[in-house]
């Protein structure tokens, strides 16, 4: 579940991400009644199996069972606001009833890693950039966006409205590109790539760490146009630090 809205005295709205439907919403009727057997399996970033009914207006879920509570992610304020980063983000990036199997599973994924990772952050980030890609926003790694030549390995530059990476020679004439250095071009490239067990094994220093997330989060802010309201609350519990 992403997202969960109260109404009425009892009830709440539900955001769900499934396999085959893609984002829809739904009604818990009296969720909220201490009696309610939906209660604990209709928790946000819970995996659960669910049996929607249709109806008029809004559908309305009658029954649910959880397959994974992924109970680290209630333990720990830091992995949460994360995965309410992920939740958001993939909530306003799809339209509602848009099959995506592919994001469903990159959302499992990734919240098993928020709960089990040392890092947390990396998972973001990698959720981020193959989220990207699945939706059709892959940003260009390979060759320079604005002459087309083929990319080398230096210091380059990084343009969210052109949608990829600049040469040096490109990007110092944009004002709006941001500095790439070497290390987070071949960050990103990796992450592109889609080996998460590859990705793990670089350590993520905190100049690394900041550029990925100055640049993969401003790039999903570029596409959305405005800024998450967790991406505020994550630079808040850092002490207003990133980004």
């Amino acid at each position: 579940m992403l997202k969960r809205t109260d109404v009425g005295e009892t009830d709440k709205i539900l955001t769900l991400y499934t396999p085959h439907l893609g984002k829809i919403r739904a009604v818990a009727k009296g969720v909220r009644r201490p009696t309610s057997r939906l209660g604990g399996h209709v928790e946000l970033f819970v995996h659960s199996h669910m049996l929607v009914a249709k109806a008029r207006n809004l559908d309305i879920v009658t029954q649910s069972e959880t397959i994974n509570p992924f109970l680290a992610l209630r333990d720990d304020l830091w992995r949460t606001t994360n995965a309410y980063y992920v939740a958001e983000l993939l909530d306003q990036m799809t339209p509602d009833h848009l099959e995506h199997l592919a994001v469903f599973e990159l959302l499992l994924a990734t919240l098993q890693r928020l709960a089990e990772d040392r890092n947390p952050e990396l998972a973001v980030r990698f959720f981020e950039m193959q989220l990207m890609d699945l939706l059709g926003y892959r940003p260009e790694l390979r060759n320079c966006v604005r002459c087309r030549t083929l990319l080398d390995a230096r210091d380059s530059y990084f343009s969210a409205t052109a949608g990829g990476v600049l040469c040096p020679d490109c990007g110092r004439n944009d004002p709006t590109s941001l500095n790439l250095p070497l290390p987070a071009f071949k960050m990103l490239r990796l992450l592109q790539g889609g080996d998460y067990a590859l990705a793990k094994r670089v350590r993520l220093e905190e100049p690394l760490r900041r550029d990925l997330e100055v640049v993969l989060r401003g790039y999903s802010q570029f596409i959305l146009e405005h800024e998450l309201k967790s991406a505020r609350v994550l630079n808040s519990l850092r002490g207003g630090g990133a980004g």
